[in-house]
């Protein structure tokens, strides 16, 4: 069991490591509302991915390539990350959550857009099929279906903690003010940047969906 936990800890954490949508919906939004709002986005992702954990480690056949309901679930994911991608290049740097957290009380905005963003959060990492073919992939690899129900629980336990606590390191960081202090003049930059990148994911799926 401890080499199987430590080879799963460590292709998830490695997974975290590297950029995709989820990672700049978590920094546009710790951009432009600070990292308080940017917990919402990061609660709705993993609970997302706490849904994908579910699925694959109880061998649900939807996580298979080809499967009608997974060709579905990545065009949709397509569609809104070419959505997310076109709105961060149209509003780079003009921050609309933080001008509607100013115009209205403090405490009943941020509860809104805090709840706002754990939806955002939860379409984008349940429309993320790379999320699906993941968890699927790493729980063959860990005979999970060899597992018992508690170790699955464990597992499972462990990586959607993970991903939440990671996701709000990254919030943290970049939502700092300091930080954004430091790189207010590269902001708009950055969110047209980072639109163009998920412009392009959604392109690539796209364009593998049609091989």
């Amino acid at each position: 069991m401890i080499p199987s936990f430590v080879m799963l800890a460590a292709a998830h954490f490695l997974a975290l490591l590297s950029p995709g949508p989820d990672f700049f919906l978590v920094a546009r939004t710790a951009m432009a509302a600070g990292w308080r709002v940017a917990s919402g986005v990061c609660l709705g992702i993993a609970l997302a991915n706490g849904v994908f954990i579910v699925l694959a480690f109880a061998g649900v056949a939807v996580l298979q390539p080809g499967n009608t309901l997974f060709m579905l679930l990545q065009l949709g994911g397509c569609l809104y990350l070419l959505y997310m991608g076109v709105m961060f290049i149209r509003h780079a740097g003009q921050n609309p959550l933080r001008q509607m957290a100013a115009s209205t009380g403090r405490t009943a905005a941020a509860v809104r857009l805090w709840w706002r963003g754990a939806g955002m959060g939860f379409v984008s990492g349940i429309l993320n099929p790379k999320n699906a073919l993941f968890y699927a992939s790493l729980a063959t690899v860990v005979g999970a279906s060899q597992s018992s129900p508690a170790v699955k629980i464990g597992y499972g336990l462990w990586m959607f903690c993970v991903v939440l606590l990671w996701d709000i390191l990254v919030a943290a960081v970049i939502g700092n003010k300091r930080v954004l202090s430091q790189f207010s003049k590269a902001l708009p930059w950055l969110e047209r940047v980072s639109g163009g990148v998920l412009v392009m994911l959604a392109v690539g799926v796209l364009v593998a969906m049609t091989r």
